[in-house]
C-alpha cells in the first residue's frame, strides 16, 4: 500500500473536523494514521494536533497496522470504551423491547445514573432516547405498513400498546392520521395559497396542526403530486392571518417566528432540522459541522440529504448550511434566493 496515497474509506473533511474538535462521538468510526510518528489514535486523542498534511484517516486500526502504524499508547485507539460496550446494550435492548423502556431502565442497563446516560445518549446519537425510540417505532409502522397494509397488524407489529398510543404519537409527531400516512393523504384536508414575498410567489400550505410546505416557484399541482389523496383546497379567508405572518417571517428571516409546523421525517432528519434551528441568524454552518453536531462526524452526505429534505424553507433556516470553503453550495429554489435570505441575515 502506498504510504502517501490518501485513503478514501470516510470523508476526509467531515473526520477532520472531528480531530480538531477531539469529538468523543467520531471514536470508533475511524482513526486518524499520523504518518511522520507512525502511530494512529483516536478522533478523541488529547495529544497535540498533528499537521494536516501528514494524516491520513482508516476505517479501522487494522488498516492502519497493514501500512506500519502502530496504536497510541495514550488514546488505546484499538482498546473497547465502556460507554461504547454501555450504547451497544441499550441499542440491542431498544431493538428488542416491546414497548418503549422508560429512562431509568435505559440508564441502569447502561450502568450509568439517568442523568449521565441522558447526555451521553444524547451526544452519541444527536436525539434523545425518548426521541430515538419514538423514531425506530414510526420506522417499524412504516415497514410494517408497506409489508401487510393493515392499519392495525402494523400498529402492534411496531410495538405500540394500542391503536390509542400509536394515534395519539402520530399526531403528535406526523400531523395526519396512519391511514392518510399510508395512503397518500387519504382523509386528510391540506389548505393552501400563494402571496407575493421578498424572494418572489411563496406556496404555503397547512394541516390543521401547522404549515407542511413553504415553498417557492410551485402551485398546487405539486401539493396534489405530495398528497395525492387528499383534500386539497384553497385557504380562503381562514388562511389570511397563517399567510400574512408567513410572508413577514420570510421577509425578515433574521427574526424568530411562533409559527405551528406539521413536519415529519426519521429521527436523523428530526435532528439534523433542530440543528439548523438551532443556527443564529447571521452565522453560517457547513454541512460537515451540521454531522458532527448531530453525533455523526461521518455522515456529511445523508446530513446534506436531510437539509435538502426540509419541506419547510425559511422556516426551518437550511438555507444558513454553505460548504467548507465558503461556496453556497446547493438550495433547493435558487442560489440567488439563498444569497439574498443569507444577505438579510447579514451572513458574511
Amino acid at each position: 500500500m502506498d504510504l502517501m496515497k490518501p485513503q478514501k474509506l470516510i470523508d476526509d473533511e467531515a473526520a477532520w473536523g472531528a480531530v480538531m474538535a477531539r469529538d468523543r462521538t467520531a471514536d470508533g468510526t475511524f482513526v486518524t494514521g499520523v504518518l511522520t510518528t507512525g502511530i494512529y489514535c483516536r478522533p478523541s486523542c488529547a495529544a497535540r494536533h498533528p499537521r494536516r498534511e501528514n494524516v491520513r484517516f482508516f476505517a479501522t486500526g487494522e488498516e492502519a497496522r497493514e501500512i506500519g502504524l502502530r496504536p497510541c499508547l495514550r488514546c488505546k485507539p484499538d482498546e473497547v470504551t465502556r460507554e461504547a460496550v454501555a450504547l451497544e446494550r441499550v441499542y440491542r435492548l431498544l431493538e428488542q423491547a416491546e414497548s418503549p423502556p422508560s429512562l431509568d431502565e435505559l440508564a441502569s442497563a447502561a450502568g450509568y445514573s439517568p442523568h449521565h446516560f441522558h447526555r451521553l445518549f444524547k451526544r452519541a446519537t444527536g436525539v434523545t432516547p425518548a426521541d430515538y425510540a419514538r423514531g425506530k417505532r414510526a420506522q417499524n409502522m412504516t415497514e410494517s405498513l408497506q409489508a401487510n397494509g393493515r392499519v392495525t397488524d402494523a400498529i402492534y407489529d411496531a410495538g405500540y400498546s394500542g391503536p390509542g398510543r400509536f394515534y395519539a404519537d402520530a399526531r403528535q409527531r406526523l400531523g395526519m392520521t396512519p391511514s392518510a400516512w399510508r395512503d397518500g393523504g387519504r382523509g386528510e384536508t391540506i389548505r393552501w395559497a400563494t402571496a407575493e414575498t421578498d424572494l418572489g410567489t411563496m406556496l404555503v400550505a397547512a394541516t390543521d396542526k401547522g404549515i407542511c410546505r413553504l415553498s417557492f416557484d410551485e402551485d398546487e399541482e405539486e401539493l396534489h403530486r405530495r398528497f395525492p389523496k387528499a383534500t386539497i383546497e384553497k385557504g380562503g379567508e381562514a388562511m389570511a392571518d397563517l399567510v400574512r405572518r408567513t410572508v413577514a417571517a420570510v421577509n425578515a428571516p433574521e427574526k424568530p417566528h411562533d409559527l405551528p409546523l406539521d413536519v415529519r421525517g426519521t429521527a436523523f432528519q428530526q435532528a439534523v432540522w433542530r440543528e439548523l434551528q438551532r443556527i443564529p441568524p447571521g452565522e453560517t454552518r457547513t454541512y460537515a459541522q451540521i454531522a458532527a453536531a448531530v453525533g455523526k462526524p461521518g455522515a456529511v452526505r445523508a446530513a446534506g440529504s436531510a437539509n435538502g429534505a426540509n419541506n419547510v424553507a425559511v422556516l426551518i433556516p437550511c438555507h444558513r448550511v454553505i460548504r467548507t470553503g465558503g461556496a453556497l453550495g446547493g438550495y433547493a429554489y435558487g442560489l440567488e434566493r439563498k444569497a439574498k435570505l443569507l444577505a438579510k441575515e447579514g451572513s458574511r
